[in-house]
This record gives C-alpha cells, sequence and structure tokens, in this order.
C-alpha cells in the first residue's frame, strides 16, 4: 500500500470516499467517550466526525501527503503515520473503524495487518470497516485489464476484493467474532466529463508503472473510457461500478 497521494485532488473530487463513510459509523455501538482509531484515515475528515459524535478519537495512516492536509484541518487531533500492517498502540481502544482502506492491503498481508488491529483493541473492543468486496469495480478492471492485453502488457490487479466468507474465515482465524457483515452494490457518481478517467488516474497507479510512454499511457485511458461509456456513462455521469463488504466483529478476549 505504499501508494503516492494527490492529496488534493483526493480531497476536492473524490470526497465520495469518506462521505459514504459516515454511516458505517453507525455500526459503532461503544458508548460516546470510548476510544476509536481511524485505521487508514486519510485527510482525517472521518476522524473528525467520530470526534464530533463524541468519541475520543485519533488517526493513523501511512501517507505523509494526506495527513499533512489531516494535521492542518484537525490540529486538535492526534493523527499517527504508520501502516496498517505493521502498527502499534501505546495504550489499547475501544473501537477500530477503517473507511476504504482494507482492499489496498495485498492478501498476503492481511493475517498481519488483522493481528495489529486485534493487539490494538481491548477484550471485547469493536472493529468495524468497509472496503471493496467480491467484484468491485469489475467492469472497470475487466476493460483495462484487455486494453492492456492489446497493447502486450501484463494486467496487475492492485487490490484484494474478497468475499464475506473469505474475510469472516481470516477474522475468525485472528481471533475475532464476526457479528455483521453485508456485500452491497452501490454504483458511484463521478465527477466531470473526464471522471472514469480521474478516477483511474489517482486510483488505479500500480498497474500503469510498467509504461514509460506518457502517450500510451493516455492512449489506453481513452480505450478504457470508450469500451465502457455504454455501461458506465449515463445521462452525462460517469460512475464506479462499487461494490462494498461493510462488516463488524469483536476481539474476543
Amino acid at each position: 500500500m505504499n501508494i503516492k497521494w494527490d492529496s488534493g485532488k483526493y480531497t476536492s473530487d473524490f470526497s465520495f470516499v469518506h462521505e459514504y463513510g459516515n454511516s458505517v459509523i453507525e455500526l459503532i455501538e461503544a458508548e460516546k467517550g470510548a476510544s476509536v482509531l481511524d485505521l487508514g484515515c486519510g485527510n482525517g475528515a472521518l476522524t473528525k466526525v467520530l470526534q464530533d459524535k463524541g468519541y475520543c478519537a485519533k488517526g493513523l495512516d501511512a501517507s505523509p501527503e494526506l495527513l499533512t492536509i489531516a494535521r492542518g484541518n484537525y490540529p486538535h487531533i492526534e493523527f499517527i503515520q504508520a501502516d496498517a500492517a505493521d502498527f502499534s498502540l501505546e495504550e489499547p481502544v475501544d473501537a477500530v473503524f477503517s473507511n476504504a482502506v482494507l482492499h489496498w492491503i495485498d492478501k498476503a498481508w492481511q493475517p498481519r495487518m488483522l493481528a495489529c488491529v486485534h493487539r490494538a483493541l481491548k477484550p471485547g473492543g469493536e472493529f468495524v470497516f468497509e472496503f471493496g468486496g467480491h467484484g468491485n469495480n469489475r467492469q472497470i478492471h475487466t476493460a483495462l485489464a484487455e486494453i492492456f492485453a492489446a497493447h502486450e502488457y501484463p494486467y496487475q490487479m492492485p487490490f484484494y476484493f474478497p468475499t464475506i466468507g473469505e474475510y469472516a474465515a481470516l477474522l475468525e482465524t485472528a481471533g475475532f467474532q464476526v457479528r455483521y457483515a453485508v456485500l452491497f452494490d452501490r454504483p458511484t457518481a463521478l465527477k466531470g466529463e473526464d471522471g472514469l478517467k480521474d478516477w483511474i488516474r489517482l486510483f488505479v497507479k500500480t498497474p500503469f508503472a510498467v509504461l514509460q510512454d506518457e502517450q500510451e499511457k493516455e492512449a489506453i485511458l481513452a480505450e478504457t473510457e470508450k469500451s465502457l461509456r455504454g455501461g458506465l456513462y449515463q445521462d452525462g455521469i460517469w460512475y464506479a461500478d462499487y461494490v462494498r463488504l461493510r462488516m463488524k466483529a469483536v476481539r474476543l478476549k
């Protein structure tokens, strides 16, 4: 998950990422005043929401670019720079919250991340999260893979999108009990006529690393846009075909 973010673009044009996280927060049952870690807090917008709801919240993220924005906007909140799969807290918390983060972590690293979350929680503490689930952005990634192949490049899937059953098993192995799980479609409107291209540029960086020619990158983006226009462009608006996995688990003693 070593991504260098365009923090300004992320904050201005992709605010839906944290806005959808507001409803995930409602799954937290800890009483107001409880300590909550926002894992993968990004620009800190949801950490601030957690504080506004009465929790003693702090954020953790690996991106210095996004943490600069978080600390600038919310100087009264503690923000920690650390990797989600390699962190520890001085004191355990009542809940760990995470939104749109866990799909960035390779499948092989998921057990290590869950072990960190387990250690960060008090016994009985809640782990509440949402991220990309099985089938997430299937149309976009299928189109990209086909066009990469036509240009004689491999397409490396940069994300991990599990099923409910697959992820529940990981949680149980890590010492959690699953209390809630749902996988659902959430087509998401993108901003502007270049919304799809902008989304790919910001979020799908790893596959494009094999391309050295900027013109070829732009050609692939244009071909992808053309191939998806019939399915993801409606009434003048581009949509990303999101599928989300929302879950709640508790740390067993």
